[in-house]
């Protein structure tokens, strides 16, 4: 479709642009602490119209700007998922003390920066926005993990995001880069077309190409062994940026190279047809099976030596793409699906853990397991949320969680493959047990009530409340949220 009629497509995006345009001209003429507000406000204004702009798009699946991006009903679902995770941190963030001194409103704006971003990896066609809505989002990541500005380990944890970030993203770029020289395009579906018939002799330049691009996908979804930067990045970053960041981010990743790589190095440019196609010398599913296996181990394996509450969640995240990577080994509608449904519940249970870690640092200044001891008694409200949120990331009935990981299994049973993976990700499930377990050992065994009580805060308990409803109701009742993940499963291909 030609740029101009491109345009009505283009609106939530265009959104986002106009707002982060004007939040900067707003931050040239309006002064003092009504500016936070004001841009606060006009953020979440942004977020709302670019929702209703989302549901009015009615066209089943449309290809824009040439080619570039898709407007379908897969880059929708995780459009909505990057908007509510947004929304969330959105609606705590003024109440976390850890931003106090700091200018809250250009936080703000690289959050929409970064929503941006992901808007533009749920869609792209095309090797060259693939790079760049990467970069974009990267950039406002890393200005976002070191905006504490006058605490060390933030500062730290932004120097570490960039030189990973820069390395794995040269990497990527150099991978992008031999795929075009195979293909002689950037269209993601010239190339599975030159892909599906390149000569014996480009084999070892397609394996290496291959590898290079799955090393920038990699870093983007925290997967073993480009895992490294995340326990150092989650910790230093503000608590709101870290819960952010294993969830949206992380989203954006899959939704980006499960649709890049599932075109390209798919026997079908149709996702819904298609197996992994086999580059010689490179089984593509026993690969990622070997890459799923190893980031679920590495994982819950390092979390259970944690003493911080960030480092944990912050190695239970990597695990966690390591259990959507079990279904990713076979590319059908059933596997993209379980993976789909597994990011929609895994948006809850971790922001809500996170919430919960917010809360109690909040109150106390606590960042270590133990010394959250007696809290069960002193908010059991907040306490009991967090032991839902961590039974659902183990995945224990009767919570969404369980669900999510009985629909990932599943693909694997029903495809009668990678049996190992399946009794892999068992274990690994008991392991998680084990560590999430310690904290609520911690909050009702370790102290005896006192009486004391922690005044709750409306706008956080709300939250944390709010996110908890989820996770019990789709743990009993996940019919509507699986039928519109079945209903999303439909992508732009070039047959349409």
């Amino acid at each position: 479709m030609p740029n101009i009629q491109s345009l009505s497509y283009f609106l939530p995006e265009l959104i986002l642009t106009a707002s982060v345009v004007v939040i900067i001209l707003l931050d040239v003429f309006i002064k003092g602490r009504n500016r936070n507000r004001i841009v606060w406000l006009l953020s979440l204004v942004a977020l709302f119209i670019a929702g209703t702009f989302l549901i009015l798009q009615k066209s089943p699946s449309e290809a824009i700007f040439y080619g570039a991006l898709a407007i379908d009903p897969y880059s929708r679902f995780f459009k909505w998922i990057f908007l509510v995770a947004t929304a969330v941190i959105y609606l705590v963030s003024p109440y976390t003390r850890e931003l106090d001194e700091n200018p809250r409103h250009e936080y703000y704006l690289f959050l929409l920066v970064v929503v941006f971003g992901m808007f533009l990896m749920a869609s792209a066609l095309d090797l060259i926005i693939v790079y760049l809505s990467l970069e974009i989002v990267s950039i406002g990541s890393f200005i976002l993990a070191g905006f504490l500005k006058k605490d060390q380990l933030s500062s730290e944890s932004s120097l570490k995001y960039v030189i990973y970030g820069a390395l794995s993203s040269g990497v990527m770029l150099y991978g992008l880069s031999l795929l075009f020289g195979i293909a002689g395009s950037t269209n993601v579906f010239d190339v599975q077309a030159a892909l599906s018939g390149v000569p014996e002799q480009a084999h070892l330049t397609l394996s290496i190409a291959l590898l290079l691009v799955l090393t920038g996908f990699g870093y983007k979804i925290a997967m073993v062994p480009f895992h490294f930067w995340t326990p150092d990045v989650y910790q230093g970053a503000p608590t709101t940026i870290t819960a952010y960041l294993s969830v949206a981010p992380k989203a954006a990743g899959f939704a980006l190279a499960l649709r890049i790589l599932g075109i390209a190095f798919g026997a079908s440019p149709d996702l819904n047809l298609g197996s992994w196609l086999p580059v010689e010398g490179l089984p593509f599913g026993t690969l990622i099976a070997i890459f799923s296996a190893a980031t679920m181990t590495v994982g819950n394996v390092i979390a259970i030596q944690q003493s911080s509450v960030k480092r944990m969640l912050a190695y239970s995240s990597i695990a966690h793409a390591g259990y959507m990577l079990m279904a990713a080994t076979i590319l059908n509608a059933q596997a993209l699906g379980a993976i789909m449904f597994y990011l929609a519940v895994y948006l809850f249970m971790n922001l809500g853990a996170f919430l919960v870690a917010i809360f109690i640092h909040n109150q106390y200044g606590f960042n270590e397991i133990d010394e959250w001891k007696g809290l069960g008694f002193q908010a059991p409200a907040i306490a009991v949320a967090m032991g839902v949120f961590l039974f659902s990331l183990t995945g224990l009935p009767p919570t969404a969680g369980f669900v999510g990981k009985v629909y990932l299994f599943s693909v694997l049973i029903e495809a009668n493959q990678f049996w190992w993976l399946v009794i892999l990700g068992v274990v690994n499930s008991v392991i998680s047990l084990y560590y999430y377990i310690r904290i609520l050992r911690v909050m009702f065994l370790d102290a005896e009530p006192t009486g004391e009580t922690i005044a709750d805060h409306p706008a956080l308990t709300g939250t944390i409340l709010a996110l908890m409803i989820p996770v019990l109701l789709f743990g009993v009742y996940w019919t509507p949220l699986m039928k519109l993940v079945r209903s999303s499963l439909e992508f732009h291909s070039p047959t349409m």
